[in-house]
């Protein structure tokens, strides 16, 4: 398989409205003050129709990245996830000499994004940047880029292959040409509360 299509039915996100989006913000910064203030968090009983393939939780201090963590793992509790990642999020291991504080939380903002379920590819280099996210798998190591990374940083559909083996699996620049490596291919619906 190549680039994928807006029509196939395992990569599309379920709609996500304006109210949804906002609920799930709400959730997630809720889920943030919480651990942050270390008590345990509510069952939220919200029932959300569909099949997500995963969520990612972003946070940034204006254009500082504080933290980003997620979960490919479909999911039809959309909400649970949220909170999980979210707090997955606040530890990750990137920032651990300068984790994220309950007095930066209102500084933040809170950015989710809503994965399909990731597709393997046989054509890599024909993904579209700026509409497909990649996850490139050998063996035990592995990395993954969101959508969005390609186009902040300008690079060709070549240098974000290249850029995730390096910088995310620990890979050669090249493997992901490789026949032992595994390339997908996902997309993401991104909202955020700024």
């Amino acid at each position: 398989m190549g680039s994928l299509s807006p029509d196939d039915s395992d990569n599309v996100v379920p709609p996500i409205s304006g109210e949804l989006r906002g609920l799930l913000l709400r959730i997630a910064r809720e889920e943030a003050t919480r651990f942050l203030a270390d008590t345990d968090p509510p069952a939220i009983p919200i029932d959300l129709p569909g099949n997500f393939g995963g969520a990612f939780v972003t946070l940034w201090n204006q254009k500082r990245l504080r933290g980003c963590v997620g979960s490919f793992a479909r999911t039809s509790d959309i909400v649970a996830t949220v909170q999980t990642v979210t707090r997955s999020t606040l530890r990750d291991s990137r920032f651990e000499s300068c984790p994220v504080t309950s007095k930066e939380l209102d500084a933040l903002t809170i950015e989710i994004s809503i994965l399909t379920t990731p597709i393997q590819t046989n054509d890599p280099a024909s993904l579209v940047i700026g509409v497909d996210g990649i996850v490139i798998e050998c063996g035990r190591r592995s990395g993954c880029f969101l959508p969005k990374v390609a186009t902040d940083r300008e690079w060709s559909a070549e240098e974000f292959l290249a850029n995730c083996c390096t910088m995310k699996a620990g890979l050669p620049n090249d493997a992901w040409r490789g026949d032992d490596v595994k390339v997908s291919l996902f997309r993401a619906e991104v909202f955020s509360d700024a």
